[in-house]
């Protein structure tokens, strides 16, 4: 796969993990598609990489289906890699220090985004593709992102922790699904990275966070994460597997 003309679609692309991603494959010649839910940060992050923003829902079908009809009618070619880096991850203890449970609700909603997100969006994009005969070794790579506390999840992360072991779990039966299509399946479980949210937090309070990763004993920059994308994107022998881009963390209970 070739970034150079080719086009990839970012979900989660306005800012964090996925703005890194936006802007380091941009400068390797891809051809973006920016999805997100921010549409002032999408839609100034798509005119400094001339791409392409669609304010859409991931979880919404019909969105996701007209964000993939946009980004051929922009680019008069198909998306090529699908980046999924949309997500949430708001605590929650299971029970509270009154007793009370969590809400299903609020469960609900961070395996929706999480999980049945990131399926929503890979698996429109491999229907847009199965038929299709192309050039060469492959049609096409889906990149997840998953997390380190879908091994190592933390008190407060029940939720967010099964989200993102269901990304890791379906990445093995999807790569095999999608074989005969030409179309490799990958996951990054990323450790503790400066994002936007975290980089909100006191300074104090990221010098300890990044203290508990071994080596580099810092926080993981959002570029890093970029640049195994885009290693993902141009070895074809990449598939089926999780990578953990951690420095070496295994989180503790709390």
């Amino acid at each position: 796969m070739r970034l150079k003309g080719n086009v990839v679609l970012v979900t989660g692309g306005a800012s964090g993990l996925g703005g890194a991603v936006v802007q380091r494959l941009a400068e390797q010649g891809a051809r973006l598609v920016i999805i997100d839910l921010n549409q002032s940060l999408g839609e100034q992050l798509a005119r400094q990489v001339s791409g392409l923003f669609v304010q859409a829902d991931v979880t919404n079908e019909e969105q996701i289906d007209q964000a993939f009809q946009q980004a051929e009618e922009f680019y008069k070619k198909k998306v090529r890699v699908v980046v999924n880096c949309a997500g949430i991850g708001p605590p929650g203890k299971a029970i509270d220090r009154e007793g009370n449970p969590l809400a299903l609700s609020t469960f609900s909603k961070i395996i929706n985004i999480n999980l049945n997100g990131t399926f929503n969006v890979l698996s429109k994009f491999a229907a847009r593709l199965h038929r299709e005969a192309v050039e060469g070794e492959e049609r096409g790579v889906i990149i997840n992102t998953a997390s380190v506390a879908a091994f190592d999840g933390q008190i407060g992360q029940p939720a967010y922790a099964a989200s993102k072991a269901g990304v890791v779990g379906m990445t093995l039966p999807l790569a095999r699904e999608f074989a005969r299509y030409g179309i490799r399946v990958m996951t990054i479980a990323p450790g503790i990275f400066l994002t936007p949210l975290l980089a909100t937090l006191p300074q104090d309070v990221q010098d300890s966070l990044g203290a508990q990763v071994p080596f580099p004993s810092r926080l993981g920059q959002p570029d890093e994460f970029a640049q195994l994308v885009e290693s993902i994107i141009l070895n074809p022998m990449l598939n089926g597997e999780v990578i953990r881009l951690d420095g070496a963390i295994r989180m503790t209970a709390k």
